[in-house]
């Protein structure tokens, strides 16, 4: 298998729309897509990435002689965009979309209408235990938007970042559960979360992985991805074509050089500020995700997000009914939560990261404390086991500069990773 195409900003710079362009037409020769039906997957507003800029460089080397050229917004189980939103991901305005890029059709994603989905079989069993490393071993449905099947080709662009579920993002992700259905979503996600997330994050193989790439290879479709790394600043870094596997893989490898910060010792208070692009929990929750490996045994992790007033527009009303939790406490009483939603019982002890559950006496010992810092008052925050500051009592500045008293302040959090340089002791042996 041939390696993938690859461009690496210059040291302190970054990747321009002409490089970009260049690669493009070295990964997609405009011969081979002529007449051809097109469709590309890109995120949604909540990664940061030059998705505009790579969006208008692939419609301008292949519009002028595919067939037809549209856009599947990979939401997930996220809300759907509006025109407005879709605008500001594509970086187009109003008369652009109306005038140069009429003729592209943009698609939200709907992951909960059946009517939208088309079958494409089981992972078995046996596949499944040897996958998860004999963790489940079960038949999982495999459902994805049948509207790729309108189209001869697919091309997948997103970032690719350490991830809590998968260990990386990018590649068969955005098929996965970007675009997919129910069945195989709450099942690798729930398995994320069995491992947890510090043992998932910034690790390559994980068996969830190992899901997602075998659900993609089940999408026979001719497939072409580009994979971008952003470093610091929203530089364009890197940028990777192949097929998802390939260029997935290369990806992260640089993604584990940006995206990684270590530190030498666990923090007691970390302030961990979510950006305006996460404007529910079940997005900012990333603030945690990120940040569990480097708060110390008993330490704090503050959600400071003044913007943020919802839980979940999607699945605010089973979050508040099953609150957020420790996986142990879900584990050790299955017969009552085995019939919720896996993917959103998930998310709720990726929020609320590891701990333990007495079954005896139904106490519940996390090993560190999520407080919310938003516009959700004392009692919503209460409601779904999690703590409540008034964010207003809070002033990001105080937190600066005070690392040596294990005070760390994170003022973008969500999409690198801290680690600490020594493995420490509730890590176990990893994934």
């Amino acid at each position: 298998m041939p390696a993938p195409f690859s461009q690496l900003a210059p040291a302190g710079g970054e990747i321009t729309a002409g490089q970009a362009a260049a690669l493009i037409a070295r990964a997609a020769p405009a011969a081979d897509f002529r007449g051809q039906r097109v469709l590309l997957i890109i995120p949604d507003g909540t990664r940061t990435a030059p998705i505009g800029l790579m969006f208008k460089a692939l419609h301008a080397h292949l519009a002028p002689v595919v067939k037809k050229f549209d856009v599947m917004l990979a939401l997930g189980t996220h809300p759907a965009m509006s025109d407005e939103a879709i605008n500001a991901r594509v970086e187009l305005t109003p008369a652009e979309r109306s005038g140069a890029y009429r003729q592209v059709e943009f698609i939200n994603h709907e992951w909960d209408n059946p009517a939208a989905l088309r079958d494409l079989g089981v992972i078995p069993a046996d596949e499944i235990r040897t996958l998860s490393a004999g963790l489940f071993a079960m038949d999982v449905p495999v459902h994805i938007n049948r509207r790729l099947y309108d189209y001869d080709r697919l091309i997948i662009c997103g970032p690719v970042f350490p991830h809590e579920v998968v260990g990386f993002s990018g590649g068969n992700k955005y098929l996965f559960p970007g675009v997919a259905g129910p069945g195989i979503l709450n099942f690798f996600h729930w398995l994320g979360a069995v491992v947890t997330n510090p043992m998932i994050i910034g690790n390559k193989w994980t068996p969830v992985r190992k899901v997602v790439d075998r659900a993609g290879a089940m999408v026979t479709l001719p497939k072409l991805c580009f994979c971008l790394v952003v470093g610091d600043g929203a530089k364009f870094s890197g940028l990777f074509a192949g097929t998802p596997e390939q260029a997935w893989d290369a990806a992260s490898v640089l993604s584990q050089e940006l995206h990684i910060t270590y530190k030498d010792h666990p923090f007691k208070t970390v302030l961990s500020c979510a950006p305006p692009m996460y404007d529910e929990l079940w997005v900012a929750g990333k603030c945690m995700y990120k940040l569990e490996p480097v708060v110390a045994d008993g330490g704090e992790l503050i959600i400071y997000a003044p913007h943020l007033h919802e839980v979940s527009v999607t699945h605010g009303a089973h979050i508040r009914r099953i609150g957020y939790h420790c996986v142990d406490y879900f584990l050790k009483q299955w017969d009552k939560f085995k019939h919720e939603p896996w993917g959103t019982l998930a998310h709720s002890t990726h929020v609320h990261g590891i701990g333990t559950y007495d079954a005896k006496t139904g106490i519940e010992t996390p090993r560190v404390r999520v407080t919310l810092a938003t516009g959700l008052t004392e009692a919503q925050c209460r409601e779904i086991n999690l703590g409540y500051r008034d964010w207003r009592t809070i002033h990001p500045s105080d937190y600066a500069n005070r690392e040596n008293e294990g005070i760390l302040l994170v003022p973008k959090a969500g999409e690198r990773l801290y680690h600490l340089r020594s493995k420490p002791r509730w890590a176990g042996g990893g994934v």
